[in-house]
């Protein structure tokens, strides 16, 4: 049926999935994706939303890389909001409320109209692997696909289970078939597998419920976006609302923990750390009388509703009956209950930093395949696995981000050194240079590497050339103009700051933390250079200014840091020889094989001894 034979063939087209095929598809690979179901492509399984804390910053990375999930959220957006404002800059993240159909639509919608791409509909059931080298799939129909590489960003669908209460349904998401066949093959040829658990709130029905009772959490009122291209920005936002569930909400959930799969052996995978279930937070945190819920809009012309914060796998009964008693939601009408869902994964370690595995070459991961939850992480996982896969077929240099380079390469680094048990979620505090991974900058760290990949078009350089052109400009004129006591004290009085009895440079007021451009723009003289600056250019070079030193420290740490990276390691080093290794080193080193002694000291179990003991061993 399908005879001919493709470069990269991407297997799922959830967030991994799509941003995989849209990367090798732009870079010239004559790509398909296949998918269980063409109705759902780009679908937001989960919430209603991009971006958040160090997910935003994924977000940008991947639009800076030329790809779509910046674009896609922006033309989707209802609602947009910084946050940690009340921080420094390195822990602003940009997140999005959007529209579920919407964004999927966009989301189809682009990739029709990427060139090289194609399209199938049906399940993968077995890969076909020759020579230990992927060249293909073979479908639920029997027809079998040839290609180059295989990118497997399978989501939650291998295996899946869902449980509501004591009933289990198989799927990958609610209404929709697992998938089978694919874990059993890679498990006989070698590789390890393990389950993980996730799980969604209950979808209700917005007229159903009493907003006067809630705290109305509006968007900012001067509304950025995720794209540095000319996407959309809002001119209008829709509302979440902020509710709190109660003693007696708790107590209702109580009475169903001896039918919830949770508490009664059913489910025996680990879920997300950082996003419990609602039974999971009140027997965890039994001392708390309250949990915060997010009640968030679905779109523009739905009234279906996600209960953030409210996930349970619960019997549906109790859902509802515990629904009814926070407020606002005395008379709330549920159109689905929430659920769990356990699927298989395979723990990353199995992976080279390109997401190709180790056991079979052409073969790559990326997603929740790879034991990570949410959009964002998964979309950035693809993006790297596109890129690689079209890379490999066509005999160019594999391309791998660093750790101070983008919270892509924190994530990344972070599966294939240490593993996870659990779902992996990205957070700031992963990111150990985490003030030179901004948000702002994204554009700057990664749109040039992006472009001499071919995947960042020319348009996008220029504009980032523009920015950084400007911002030096800006920097210099703060630099370089004088401020006298008379202008700049009545400023510093207005908001209780130290007066000065001298001139001092406009860069240097800027270094105090109550100080911001946008106070010194009270002075005519100033305002009148820096009007013609976008919000974009004044932020970055205001941020350039204010944590000058602070940056300067983390690039010295990099530099450190980078002696090691360049300090290989061999692929077929025999760690067991050397006895002056611990045994957790040894037997970490063997299985991950770290490239390089930078990389070994990121292991966990291995020790700063254990390093030295490599370092006066590889002669360093």
């Amino acid at each position: 049926m399908i005879s001919e034979i493709y470069d990269v063939i991407v297997v799922g087209a959830g967030h991994a999935g799509c941003e995989a095929a849209a990367a090798a598809a732009n870079l010239g690979s004559k790509t398909l994706l296949v998918t269980m179901n063409m109705q759902t492509i780009g679908q937001m399984s989960c919430n209603p939303a991009m971006g958040g804390i160090a997910k935003g910053q994924i977000v940008r990375e991947i639009d800076a890389m030329g790809g779509y999930s910046g674009i896609i959220a922006d033309k989707s957006a209802i609602q947009f909001k910084m946050l940690n404002l009340s921080k420094g800059p390195a822990m602003w993240s940009p997140r999005t409320q959007n529209d579920r159909m919407l964004f999927a639509e966009e989301w189809r919608y682009a990739l029709e109209n990427t060139p090289n791409l194609d399209f199938f509909q049906d399940m993968v059931k077995s890969l076909i692997i020759e020579n230990n080298k992927a060249v293909g799939v073979v479908t639920s129909l029997g027809i079998e696909i040839r290609s180059k590489a295989v990118v497997l960003t399978n989501g939650t669908f291998l295996n899946g289970l869902i449980h509501v209460g004591d009933k289990q349904l198989g799927g990958g998401r609610m209404g929709e078939p697992r998938a089978f066949g694919i874990t059993e093959q890679l498990v006989s040829i070698g590789f390890e597998s393990g389950r993980m658990k996730t799980g969604t709130p209950p979808r209700v029905d917005g007229r159903s419920l009493d907003y006067s009772k809630m705290e109305e959490q509006k968007g900012d009122e001067n509304p950025q976006k995720f794209s540095y291209l000319d996407t959309p920005k809002l001119t209008k936002q829709l509302s979440c609302h902020i509710v709190y569930t109660n003693e007696t909400v708790h107590e209702v959930l109580r009475e169903g923990f001896d039918r919830s799969p949770m508490f009664n052996g059913t489910i025996q995978s680990l879920g997300p750390r950082y996003c419990p279930s609602i039974e999971d937070k009140i027997n965890r945190f039994a001392e708390r009388t309250r949990h915060q819920l997010f009640v968030e809009p679905e779109g523009w012309r739905t009234v279906e509703i996600y209960v953030n914060g409210f996930s349970s796998s619960l019997p549906e009964d109790v859902q509802i009956k515990a629904m009814k008693h926070i407020p606002g939601f005395e008379n709330v009408k549920v159109f689905r209950p929430g659920y769990a869902i356990e699927y298989d994964y395979f723990p990353p370690t199995q992976l080279k930093h390109t997401l190709e595995t180790k056991l079979v070459d052409n073969l790559y991961f990326a997603g929740q395949i790879n034991g990570t939850t949410g959009y964002e992480e998964a979309a950035g996982q693809g993006l790297m696995a596109g890129i690689n896969a079209h890379n490999k077929v066509h005999e160019k240099d594999e391309f791998i981000l660093n750790r101070d380079e983008a919270y892509i390469g924190v994530l990344i680094d972070d599966l294939i050194t240490k593993g996870t048990e659990e779902p992996y979620r990205m957070f700031t505090s992963r990111a150990e240079y985490r003030l030179l991974l901004r948000q702002d900058n994204a554009d700057i760290r990664l749109t040039e590497k992006a472009y001499h990949l071919g995947l960042a078009k020319e348009e996008r350089l220029k504009k980032v050339e523009e920015k950084i052109t400007k911002s030096q400009e800006l920097e210099s004129f703060l630099r370089e103009t004088s401020l006298k006591p008379g202008i700049i004290n009545p400023i510093l009085e207005s908001i209780e700051s130290n007066p000065v009895d001298q001139a001092y440079r406009a860069s240097q007021f800027l270094t105090r933390p109550n100080i911001t451009l946008d106070k010194l723009d009270q002075i005519d003289s100033i305002k009148e250079f820096t009007a013609k600056y976008s919000e974009e250019v004044r932020e970055q070079a205001e941020v350039n200014i204010k944590y000058k030193g602070y940056i300067e420290k983390e690039k010295e740490n990099v530099a450190k840091l980078n002696r090691l990276e360049n300090v290989k390691i061999p692929v077929d080093f025999d760690y067991i020889k050397i006895t002056s290794l611990s045994s957790e080193a040894k037997q970490k080193m063997t299985k991950v094989r770290p490239k390089t002694l930078a990389q070994a000291g990121r292991i966990s179990g291995v020790s700063p001894a254990d390093i030295n003991v490599l370092m006066v061993y590889l002669g360093r």
